[in-house]
């Protein structure tokens, strides 16, 4: 197949690129960089050193004799020219990984939200509207989030997208399909739950071929792939906005910085292994939906866990201590979390399970490249409200955690 991946120099995007140029597609990146530069903005770097997107390119047609080939594209900025581009390129499938990713980065400031909000949703709407303009009978596999079903408890598992309920009318009870409620916890999360909305629209109104994937959080940092070659090793983020809450608990522990887990640590996540993401996107695009077909939906994860269970599995593996801070984020200091993931399993997958074991992989890398992390940049510190953000600043233990000046 012919591969468009949109936002394939990101986290999740590259190690997919490499994964599916690997299986024989030809793949084509499509990327205003614009990871990079919040990087710029943030002053923080990955914790893993990147070399430029096109010289990763060349490296992966070094090692491997495939090509990768990169286009610079503003997705929510440039539709004419991404029209063009899809009725130049036609691609068999579209993976839309190409939106600003962070919860705490879509909360640090109204700029910030306001950001998110017309990269994301604008990015998303300019490809549905493009692919109906042009013609193109691609498939869309979207990537989005466990994030839009909030945190709440409501004691029975979540479904993959659809939920059956019954109506009262002036005949009687009906049934009827409907989109599993959303309860989006940032504005980041919001945007994945208008996503959907425009997604059930234009497979309804023009017919478009969607998949939207609600991934839970990404662990560990090799592939397959990424492991051919130094300069084709993915990106690390563990800085307070970017890090997720796994990748951020070894690192911590590999600098001797305690485990810094907020509020109770009661939160309940949906987890998934890198090399698992890759996979689950490679099946979803075998089992894509046909012309008038509703959109389907995947719970792209395969295991949950409580935040304070985490920050004790890394104690024992590292000796490193546990530190609990206010929670800058709104929510509920515990949750539960059921998801079905029936889909991904009936399609053979074979879940990579977070033991301690495998996190020693993660360990090695954080301890390889210790010498480049900046400790001021650890802590979590955007919060999603000002009375939050006050309490966070005023705590002394956190203070305590922070570098001299």
């Amino acid at each position: 197949m012919k591969i468009a991946i949109l936002g394939g120099d990101g986290f999740v995007g590259w190690p997919t690129c490499l994964h599916l140029s690997n299986a024989g597609h030809e793949v084509h990146i499509v990327d205003n960089l614009s990871r990079r530069w919040i990087d710029t903005e943030l002053g923080v770097q990955s914790l893993t050193p990147m070399d430029s997107i096109q010289e990763r390119c060349r490296i992966w047609k070094e090692v491997t004799g495939k090509s990768l080939r990169f286009h610079l594209l503003d997705l929510a900025k440039e539709y004419e020219r991404l029209k063009q581009w899809f009725a130049e390129h036609r691609p068999d499938a579209v993976i839309h990984f190409a939106e600003q990713r962070a919860a705490p980065y879509s909360m640090k400031t109204d700029r910030h939200k306001v950001y998110t909000v017309d990269n994301n949703v604008g990015a998303t709407h300019h490809v549905l509207a493009a692919l109906v303009e042009t013609g193109i009978d691609a498939h869309l596999v979207h990537l989005g989030t466990m994030g839009v079903y909030g945190y709440s408890s409501v004691g029975a598992p979540i479904p993959e997208g659809y939920l059956n309920v019954e109506i009262d009318t002036p005949t009687g009870k009906k049934g009827q399909e409907i989109l599993y409620p959303t309860r989006p916890g940032s504005v980041y999360h919001m945007t994945k739950s208008l996503d959907q909305i425009l997604f059930q629209f234009y497979a309804q109104n023009d017919g478009l071929r969607i998949t939207d994937l609600h991934q839970g959080i990404v662990w560990g940092t090799h592939t397959d792939q990424t492991r051919l070659h130094p300069q084709l090793v993915n990106r690390f983020d563990y800085d307070g906005d970017y890090g997720t809450v796994l990748n951020r608990f070894l690192i911590q522990a590999a600098i001797g910085y305690p485990l810094t887990v907020h509020g109770t640590g009661g939160q309940t996540r949906a987890f998934i292994h890198i090399q698992d993401s890759v996979r689950c996107i490679e099946l979803a695009l075998k089992d894509a939906p046909k012309r008038g077909e509703r959109v389907r939906i995947f719970n792209q994860m395969t295991e949950t866990h409580r935040v304070r269970d985490l920050a004790e599995m890394v104690a024992r593996l590292s000796g490193a201590k546990v530190a609990y801070l206010p929670n800058p984020r709104k929510e509920a200091e515990e949750n539960d979390l059921i998801v079905k993931n029936d889909q991904f399993l009936a399609l053979g997958l074979n879940p990579i399970r977070l033991e301690e074991g495998l996190l020693s992989e993660v360990v090695d890398v954080a301890k390889k490249f210790a010498h480049r992390i900046d400790r001021s940049r650890v802590p979590a510190v955007s919060a999603w409200t000002k009375e939050l953000a006050a309490q966070v600043d005023r705590d002394p233990e956190r203070k305590a955690l922070r570098p001299a000046s």
